[in-house]
C-alpha cells in the first residue's frame, strides 16, 4: 500500500523535495494511523477557481486518501500585501470585503473536491497580526536583500528600473513563518511558488521546529489552447462555477495529446486505469473521442453530480447534430501561422491552393462554424474546425 500511496502522491508532480520524509509518514500512517499535515496557502485574490487552481486540491485530496490532515490556510493577511511572484509590478492590495467575499466563494468550491472531515481552514491574520514589529524583525533577519534579488522576477524588475515595494520582499517570509506556526510536515503548491515554499523550510530550521517540512510542487495546468497556463485572462480556462454545459463542452474541445495532460493531473482515476485507457486508445479499441467525453463527464460530474453532467452531454450532442457537425472527423497538426488556403489543402479539404482561394471567395468556407473572406488569413495557435461546403470537415490544432 504505502508504494501505491507514494505513486499517486508523485503522479504529476514537477519536483518533490525530500521525498525520504513524505515515505516515512505514510509508512507511519499504515504502521500506526498516526496522520500527518499538508499546508497549501490560497491567497483570496479572485471569487471563482479554474481547473488549473484545482490542480493542486486534487494533489491535497490525494493526501487525504493516504493519510494527510489537510492544511487549507487562506493568506488573508499576506493577500493585503499581495504575492510578487510572476508580477511585473506591486500588485493592487485588496480590501478586507473583498478577501472575505472571496474565501466564502473559495471554500465553498474546494469542498467539491476535499474532504471537509479532513481539512482545518486556518486564516494567517490569526497568528501574523500578532507577530509585532519586534517578530516582524527577527523575521527579516532570516534573509537578505542578495538572496531575495536572486528571484527571477525581482531581479528582472529592479534591472529594468521598476518600482518593488519593501512589503513584497516579507511575502515569502510571512509565508514561510505560516508553516514554522503550524509546523507543516508537507508544503505543495506551484512550481513558480519554489522560492516561497523553500523559504518554510529554511524558517523551520531558524526557528528550531525540530523538523523541515517536504516540499511538492505541481507543474502549471495549459489552457484549452495547450500553450499558454489557464488564465482568465487569456481567455483559455474552464471555470469550476459554469454551467454543467460549458464546462463539458470546454472539456470536449481540448486536444487528443492535452486530454492525457489532463487525466494526469484532473482524473480520480488511478495510474493504472489511465495507462490501460491509454493503451486502448492508442490500439484502437477505445476511440480517442469515447476517452474525452469519459473525462468531460468526471470533471462535470464533480462540480455538479452525474444528472446535470449527463445532461450536459446530451445537450451538447443535439447542438452539435443540429450544426450539422460530424462527432468524428480527420484531425491535423500545424505550425503557427499557417496560410488558411495551405492549411485546407494539407487538411485533404481542397486539391489545390487556388481552388481554396476560390472556395473562399465565394463563401464557401467556414471557421468554426463562421464563413470566412479573407483568403490571406494565417492560422494563430489554437484549434479550429475547418468546413469547405456541407460535408467536408477537419479539425486542426495549430502548434
Amino acid at each position: 500500500m504505502v508504494k501505491q500511496a507514494l505513486e499517486e502522491i508523485g503522479r504529476g508532480t514537477a519536483e518533490i523535495i525530500d521525498i525520504e520524509a513524505i515515505e516515512k509518514l505514510v509508512t507511519k500512517y499504515y504502521d500506526d494511523g498516526t496522520t500527518y499535515t499538508v499546508k497549501a496557502g490560497f491567497d483570496p485574490t479572485a471569487p471563482d477557481l479554474h481547473l488549473g487552481h484545482t490542480v493542486l486540491l486534487q494533489k491535497l485530496a490525494t493526501f487525504q486518501k493516504f493519510g494527510g490532515r489537510v492544511q487549507f490556510l487562506i493568506g488573508d493577511f499576506t493577500a493585503m500585501i499581495g504575492d510578487p511572484t510572476g508580477k511585473s509590478a506591486t500588485r493592487k492590495v485588496l480590501t478586507k470585503e473583498d478577501i472575505i467575499k472571496n474565501i466564502t466563494s473559495y471554500t465553498e468550491q474546494a469542498f467539491k473536491i476535499l474532504d471537509e472531515s479532513k481539512t482545518t481552514i486556518v486564516y494567517n491574520n490569526d497568528w501574523l497580526e500578532e507577530l509585532g514589529a519586534a517578530g516582524m524583525l527577527q523575521l527579516a533577519s532570516n534573509l537578505t536583500v542578495a538572496r531575495m534579488l536572486e528571484r527571477d522576477d525581482f531581479s528582472k524588475r529592479y534591472a529594468s528600473n521598476t518600482p518593488i515595494a519593501v512589503s513584497e520582499f516579507m511575502y515569502p517570509l510571512l509565508q514561510g513563518y505560516d508553516s514554522v506556526h503550524l509546523k507543516s510536515d508537507i508544503e505543495i503548491g506551484g512550481t513558480d511558488q519554489k522560492f516561497n515554499l523553500l523559504m518554510g523550510r529554511q524558517l523551520q530550521k531558524a526557528y528550531d521546529i525540530k523538523k523541515q517540512q517536504a516540499v511538492l510542487m505541481m507543474p502549471i495546468l495549459e489552457g484549452l489552447d495547450g500553450v499558454q497556463k489557464m488564465s482568465k485572462s487569456l481567455g483559455n480556462y474552464i471555470g469550476v462555477t459554469e454551467e454543467p454545459k460549458n464546462i463539458y463542452g470546454k472539456v470536449l474541445s481540448i486536444s487528443d495529446e492535452l486530454m492525457w495532460r489532463y487525466y494526469e493531473l484532473l482524473s480520480e482515476k488511478s495510474l493504472v486505469e489511465i495507462a490501460q485507457l491509454k493503451e486502448d486508445v492508442a490500439s484502437r479499441t477505445v476511440h480517442p473521442k469515447t476517452a474525452k467525453e469519459n473525462l468531460a463527464l468526471e470533471i462535470t460530474t464533480r462540480f455538479y453530480n452525474e444528472e446535470l453532467a449527463t445532461l450536459a452531454k446530451e445537450e451538447f450532442n443535439s447542438v452539435f447534430k443540429a450544426k450539422k457537425i460530424p462527432t468524428e472527423m480527420p484531425e491535423f497538426e500545424m505550425e503557427k501561422g499557417i496560410w488558411i488556403c495551405q492549411a485546407l489543402l494539407d487538411a485533404g479539404l481542397e486539391p489545390s491552393t487556388s481552388q481554396a482561394r476560390r472556395d473562399i471567395k465565394q463563401n464557401a468556407v467556414s471557421i468554426n462554424q463562421e464563413k470566412i473572406s479573407d483568403d490571406k488569413l494565417n492560422l494563430e495557435t489554437g484549434e479550429y474546425i475547418l468546413q469547405v461546403g456541407k460535408k467536408r470537415f477537419a479539425k486542426v490544432k495549430v502548434k
